[in-house]
């Protein structure tokens, strides 16, 4: 199989992205346990890093990435009428996009440079 077909780049950025995924949670999951967070100002504290707010939106970006190729596999799939098929790509791409500015003005409220 060549590296330049479309369907391996998305394959390997979906194993990519989900591996993020997989140690962002191990070392978020690690950070909670050590220093429990009871209230608001605990949560705050601790997204309020710069290092913390970019590692968060990276893995929403690559949570979303990788649900957009998921669901994209499916209506390829599925979707048999390339018009709703394109509908309901369209819809979902502008919904992931939508969520990505929506986490990121999120993030970016919290962070003190």
């Amino acid at each position: 199989m060549s590296w330049r077909a479309h369907g391996m780049r998305t394959w390997i950025m979906q194993r990519l992205t989900a591996l993020y995924m997989l140690l962002y949670l191990l070392v978020f999951s690690v950070i909670v346990f050590r220093q429990p967070v009871h209230d608001f100002a605990h949560w705050h504290a601790l997204f309020i890093s710069p290092f913390a707010s970019i590692a968060t939106l990276l893995f929403f970006y690559s949570l979303l990435f990788h649900a957009w190729v998921g669901v994209r596999d499916i209506l390829i799939d599925y979707v048999h009428v390339a018009l709703i098929r394109y509908l309901f790509w369209l819809l979902i791409t502008v919904g992931v996009i939508a969520m990505g500015i929506w986490v990121s003005m999120i993030l970016f409220s919290v962070v003190v440079l």
